[in-house]
């Protein structure tokens, strides 16, 4: 079993990758999309097309989901008691993810405190960046 992590092992700017790369294939993406982002730009080839993407893309909840997966594989999966999720503060799909892509996560810790309502834990604030192959 790995060593637990604590609150104090975090440091201001250090960086965690996910230990795995996580692959959309054109199939899963289109699975995907059909059950939780029906747009035409996730689902239909042709209609796609006729989209600002030309072609067709992953959903960006996709690739978020894929994200938390790739989470599961860094470092903070370690944390002594689990991982707790406080919120988003913000969630920017800037590129697309393409059908293909090879997906892959670096978490940069942004800031840390203790915590005020719960003595004895700390929160760790960090910024999540799901970068493809290229």
């Amino acid at each position: 079993m790995s060593t637990l992590l604590y609150y104090e092992d975090f440091t201001i700017d250090q960086k965690l990758e996910s230990r795995i790369h996580y692959t959309i294939d054109r199939v899963s993406a289109i699975h995907f999309a059909k059950e939780f982002d029906p747009q035409d730009q996730h689902i239909d080839d042709e209609k796609a097309k006729d989209s600002v993407f030309g072609e067709l893309v992953v959903s960006g909840w996709h690739t978020a989901a894929a994200t938390m997966r790739l989470k599961t594989e860094t470092d903070l999966a370690r944390i002594s008691g689990g991982l707790v999720g406080l919120g988003t503060e913000t969630m920017r799909w800037p590129r697309p993810t393409m059908p293909g892509d090879t997906l892959r996560l670096v978490i940069t810790i942004v800031d840390k405190r203790l915590s005020q309502s719960k003595p004895g834990m700390g929160i760790i604030k960090y910024k999540a960046e799901t970068l493809n192959q290229k």
